[in-house]
């Protein structure tokens, strides 16, 4: 390769490869807002409801994610494809619920509800739910 190629360049993932690629993955790095207006990553466990458009995401209450979102609700959530060269990105408003639906949502199936959210309750368990309004993506295609 001389100086004047630079190789393939990346292309933008389109809809149905941005969903399955949220939907394949289980973590990914959320962006709040701090009060000084600067970023604040922080590595997340999320789930995706692709029908709705919204990601859930489990904390505590006195978490700074948590209170970041109260203060801010503006949020990102980066996602890493199967290699290094992809990734999705889905924008949204998101509000902190401590509501029993929420949690059994972000959870699913379990065998005792009630002893679950009684759980939930002690660890003071919240719900980070974003609604998604964008999402966007690239991939690099390397044979």
């Amino acid at each position: 390769m001389n100086e004047n190629q630079s190789g393939p360049a990346p292309r933008p993932l389109g809809e149905e490869e941005l969903l399955k690629l949220l939907g394949g993955q289980r973590f990914g790095v959320l962006a709040t807002v701090k009060r000084s207006g600067h970023p604040a990553m922080s590595t997340v466990l999320y789930r995706w409801d692709p029908d709705a458009r919204i990601i859930r995401i489990s904390t505590t209450a006195g978490r700074l994610k948590a209170r970041q979102v109260r203060n801010n609700p503006h949020v990102a959530l980066h996602v890493n494809g199967p290699d290094v060269w992809s990734f999705a990105v889905a924008e949204g408003e998101a509000e902190v619920s401590d509501a029993a639906d929420e949690l059994l949502a972000f959870a699913g199936e379990q065998p005792d509800p009630a002893a679950f959210l009684e759980q939930q309750a002690r660890e003071q368990r919240v719900v980070i739910r974003i609604k998604v309004s964008r999402l966007y993506g690239t991939a690099l295609d390397i044979s």
